[in-house]
C-alpha cells in the first residue's frame, strides 16, 4: 500500500511524538577520535578512511535516535566531497535509516527541469531504468529539497501524477535560514515579496496533493531564524509541511522554530525540525566515551523544548 509522504512524517509523529529531524551532516571535526582513530590506522588519511569512521558513527546515530525523531536528513555536499567513498557512505546511511523505519530528507536542494530533473528524482528516490527493462538505482529516499527557481517544470518531475500515488515529496526553498536570504527572498515581486511568491507557487503545485493529514506532498523551507516571516507564509501555506532549518546551532529557539505552526486543532502541525551540529556534536561537550549517548540526551533536549513550545 502507497502511503502519502506526508502521512509518514504524521505517522512518525504519533510513534514517536517527535517533530525533530536529525541532520546527518558529517565533518571530521564532528566524527569521534575513537572512530577516526581507527579509520585512520586502517586507510590511512584517505577518502575511504573519512567514508569508514562516517559509515561508523551514521550507524551509531541511527540506533540512537531510532524512536526519537520524525525523519533524518543526511547534507549530501558532505558525502559527495569524498568522491565515490562518499557517495557509499550516503547510500550506506540511507539504507540503514530505512532498516530502521526512519524516513530520509535527501537534502541536494536539486534544481533543473525536464529529464535532468527526472534523473535527480530517480537518484534520490529510485526508479531509473535498466538496460533491459528493470528498473534500478535510486537511494529510496521519502523527501528531497528542491530550488523552485525554475518554476513548475523544474518541480513537476519530481513529483508522482497525483496524491493517490505519491510516495516521495520535495521541501522548495521558500525563506532560507541564512544571514543573507533577503538579499533576493525579501525583495519585491508583485504586492509581496519574492518569498511570497514562492510560497504561493508553493501552496499551487501542492494542491490537490494532500495526503489523509491534511498535508501536501510539496512542503517548504522555511528557516527557524525568521519567526515573523514564518507565521506570515504559514497563512499562504496552511497545506504545506515546513522544514525547518536553524534551530539550535544557528541561533533559532524553539519557539522560533515553532513560529510556523498550523493553527491549533489541524492536526499535524505542519513542522519537521532539523538540527544538526547540536546532535552530531553533543558529545564534544559531554565527553567522547558515550558519543552515542551524548547525541539521544541532545535529542530528547530538543523533543522537550520542541513540545513545550508546541503548547
Amino acid at each position: 500500500m502507497t502511503l502519502h509522504p506526508a502521512d509518514r512524517i504524521d505517522r512518525a509523529l504519533a510513534d514517536t511524538g517527535s517533530i525533530a529531524c536529525v541532520g546527518l551532516d558529517p565533518r571530521p571535526e564532528l566524527i569521534p577520535p575513537a572512530l577516526r582513530r581507527a579509520a585512520l590506522q586502517r586507510h590511512g588519511d584517505t577518502a575511504a578512511a573519512f567514508a569508514e569512521a562516517v559509515v561508523a558513527y551514521n550507524l551509531g546515530l541511527l540506533d540512537a535516535v531510532v524512536g526519537r525523531c520524525a525523519a533524518v536528513k543526511p547534507q549530501v555536499a558532505c558525502y559527495e566531497a569524498y568522491g565515490s567513498a562518499g557517495w557509499r557512505a550516503l547510500e550506506e546511511t540511507v539504507a540503514a535509516a530505512r532498516e530502521r523505519g526512519i524516513a530520509v530528507v535527501f537534502d541536494g536542494k536539486r534544481n533543473d527541469i525536464g529529464s535532468t530533473a527526472t534523473h535527480y528524482a530517480q537518484g534520490a528516490f529510485g526508479g531509473a531504468p535498466g538496460l533491459d527493462g528493470a528498473v534500478v538505482g535510486g537511494l529510496g529516499c521519502a523527501w528531497l529539497t528542491v530550488n523552485g527557481y525554475l518554476g513548475a517544470d523544474g518541480i513537476e518531475p519530481f513529483l508522482a501524477p497525483d496524491a493517490a500515488s505519491s510516495e516521495h515529496g520535495v521541501f522548495v526553498l521558500v525563506r532560507t535560514s541564512n544571514p543573507s536570504a533577503g538579499d533576493l527572498q525579501d525583495q519585491a515581486s508583485g504586492a509581496g515579496t519574492v518569498a511570497d511568491r514562492m510560497a504561493a507557487l508553493v501552496a499551487g503545485w501542492g494542491g490537490g496533493r494532500r495526503g489523509g493529514c491534511g498535508l501536501s506532498d510539496v512542503g517548504a523551507v522555511v528557516g527557524a531564524t525568521w519567526p515573523e516571516q514564518a507565521r506570515a507564509l504559514r497563512s499562504a501555506m496552511p497545506d504545506t509541511l515546513f522544514l525547518v532549518p536553524g534551530y539550535g546551532a544557528q541561533g533559532g529557539s524553539a519557539a522560533d522554530a515553532v513560529a510556523g505552526r498550523r493553527s491549533v486543532g489541524a492536526g499535524h502541525p505542519g513542522l519537521l525540525v532539523n538540527s544538526s551540529r547540536q546532535i552530531l556534536g553533543a558529545w564534544q561537550q559531554h565527553g567522547a566515551d558515550d558519543w552515542a549517548g551524548a547525541a539521544r540526551r541532545a535529542l530528547d533536549v530538543m523533543n522537550g523544548e520542541l513540545a513545550a513550545a508546541l503548547r
